[in-house]
């Protein structure tokens, strides 16, 4: 399916890699999430749809072996009674709806394989569009900040030339003032690009550590209730 294509290709997408390429990051980071909110709406209403087909379906074919159930016990009377070309023809109308009834089995297996497919889809899409809403919030607020260190920078190197009337000393000034400002565009820009500090490790850490102890909680609960 082309919708279960796009969705993956937005599952696949590396956010870090999107940022390092667009030239507006903010603007892309947005459009990134709008992409995914218009995807999940469309893969909401394919599951449903899915959904729905199957439950078609299995009528269907509870109606067809319920009909089957009904001609047997009609040809079984007939053979009671003595009327045996009533009993084969009983017996016909019952194999139909046995074959009718088998047929939408097998289309009832292919449209739940569907349908789980597009739940799987649903599911980590929503766990993608969590995720990636979190971590736009932060790439937009470490860009914002990083900008604002950049005119910081100028600022401060403007204030330098001044004071030193742009001499050797202005020139010295303005050089360290650059590479002060280059450092700090690479950081950020480090910070951008997804750089683990050391308080990032510890934050997984510990959430890894949270996420274990919810499971423990829950297989005791289960144990307790089992």
């Amino acid at each position: 399916m082309a919708l279960l294509e796009r969705v993956a290709a937005l599952l696949r997408a590396n956010v870090n890699d999107l940022i390092d390429k667009a030239e507006d990051p903010e603007k892309m980071l947005k459009q990134l999430v709008l992409d995914m909110e218009n995807q999940l709406l469309q893969v909401k209403t394919q599951v449903a749809i899915a959904i729905a087909d199957q439950h078609l379906l299995e009528k269907k074919k509870k109606e067809h072996d319920d009909s089957a159930g009904e001609w047997h016990k009609k040809a079984e009377l007939a053979v009671s009674k003595g009327k045996d070309d009533l009993a084969r023809a009983a017996l016909e109308r019952a194999l139909s709806h046995e074959q009718m009834a088998t047929g939408f089995t097998q289309q009832i297996e292919d449209q739940t394989h569907e349908a789980d497919s597009l739940r799987t889809a649903l599911r980590k899409l929503e766990q993608k569009l969590t995720e990636t809403r979190s971590r736009c919030e932060i790439l937009i607020a470490q860009h914002r900040r990083a900008r604002v260190v950049s005119k910081a920078n100028q600022v401060r190197q403007k204030i330098a030339d001044a004071e030193n009337g742009g001499g050797n000393g202005a020139g010295f000034d303005r050089f360290r003032l650059r590479v002060a400002g280059a450092e700090s565009e690479n950081t950020a820009h480090h910070e951008l690009l997804g750089g683990d500090s050391l308080e990032d490790k510890f934050a997984a850490l510990e959430r890894e550590e949270q996420i274990e102890g919810l499971l423990r909680d829950l297989k005791e609960r289960q144990g307790k209730t089992a």
